[in-house]
């Protein structure tokens, strides 16, 4: 049962512009997104990483490198397309300011599950995507690492927050109140029975994430008694 560290990407130049980036090409970091970046690193501290993977997008390559940096061992993260923003198709690189005037905004605010970008995609087809993306990942990781292990997946905002209504059981015409912030930590740890949400736009402390001696595959904090019986 590895557990998943989703990490959305630090502040962007397009997030401090208002700007809806998608796949536009050559959105970075924007100051305080390096600093967060930096600062992630020292917040991971203590975590025994055993794999990372990212989307493909500079902002989230960028987010992982002081990581990488200062880990040697661990490898270049893996590039999965299926874990890059969603397709906004027309909509790419317009201000969020003009978007929130069109009829559609309040579909993808009310109704995600019946919103398809003109040109682009639909959050359903985001959804699907993204969860199989990480689920086929993490029975990989568990194979090749074992059950304990802790993996990471930088990645945009409206895909940590698909994965998440998928492992709280939300529909996803719900996805939109979950938040997550820039360089914030979502941890899901899978298990045969469901998905445990352990963080969710975490910005603070992640030590009580490493897994506990003696109790493979449960980290500290996990609410989970007798392996899979029960919460607090």
């Amino acid at each position: 049962m590895p557990t998943l560290l989703l990490v959305r990407h630090g502040r962007s130049t397009a997030n401090t512009a208002g700007i809806l980036a998608g796949w536009t090409p050559g959105v970075a970091l924007d100051d305080t997104g390096r600093v967060q970046a930096a600062a992630l690193a020292g917040r991971l501290t203590g975590l025994p990483i055993a794999h990372a993977v990212s989307s493909p997008l500079e902002r989230c390559r960028q987010t992982l490198e002081p990581l990488l940096a200062g880990r040697p061992e661990l490898a270049a993260p893996a590039l999965d397309e299926r874990l890059g923003e969603c397709h906004y198709g027309e909509w790419t690189g317009r201000p969020l300011s003009e978007l929130a005037t069109e009829p559609l905004w309040r579909t993808v605010q009310d109704h995600a599950a019946a919103a398809a970008f003109p040109g682009g995609e639909s959050l359903r087809e985001l959804s699907h995507r993204t969860v199989t993306a990480v689920r086929e990942w993490n029975e990989k990781i568990a194979v090749e690492h074992g059950e304990d292990a802790v993996w990471i997946a930088c990645s945009h905002g409206d895909v940590i927050k698909a994965v998440v209504a998928d492992a709280l059981g939300l529909h996803l015409d719900h996805f939109q109140r979950i938040n997550v912030e820039p360089c914030s930590v979502t941890a899901i740890r899978y298990t045969p029975q469901r998905p445990f949400v352990l963080r969710m736009g975490d910005t603070g402390d992640l030590s009580s994430l490493a897994p506990r001696q003696g109790h493979p595959g449960a980290p500290a904090g996990d609410a989970v008694v007798g392996g899979d019986t029960g919460a607090r």
